[in-house]
């Protein structure tokens, strides 16, 4: 019997939903990814298979602004600035793709702040 897998427990359900999480060019997918200390997320339009916008714990200015880069208060200010980069791309409507993860702390906190900062999903 295989050891049990969280990560390849993950990506199963990520593969699963991402049957029908398409992005659009009208309606790009906001994809999230989540680590023990930071979290990405960008925004794709799977069309073409290029990232239109992306925002990250792990940059210099954001990190500089967060203490902790692995908590909820870090995923909303990510949120925040995805969202501010995606409106100068002219984004405004995106599909969320929770990446197989529970929609719950940091994944929820990070849709908050994107949602906060204009993002419509």
């Amino acid at each position: 019997m295989a050891k049990f897998s969280r990560r390849e427990a993950r990506k199963r359900r990520h593969k699963r939903a991402r049957q029908r999480i398409i992005g659009t060019p009208e309606r790009p997918r906001l994809n999230v990814y989540r680590s023990l200390k930071h979290i990405h997320a960008q925004i794709i339009d799977d069309s073409i298979g290029h990232t239109l916008v992306s925002a990250s714990s792990v940059e210099p200015e954001l990190r500089a602004k967060l203490g902790n880069t692995g908590n909820k208060a870090a995923a909303k200010e990510v949120g925040l600035a995805l969202a501010e980069r995606a409106k100068e791309a002219g984004i405004e409507k995106v599909v969320f793709d929770r990446g197989g993860y529970i929609y719950h702390g940091r994944i929820a906190a990070l849709a908050d702040g994107a949602r906060e900062g204009g993002l419509e999903f």
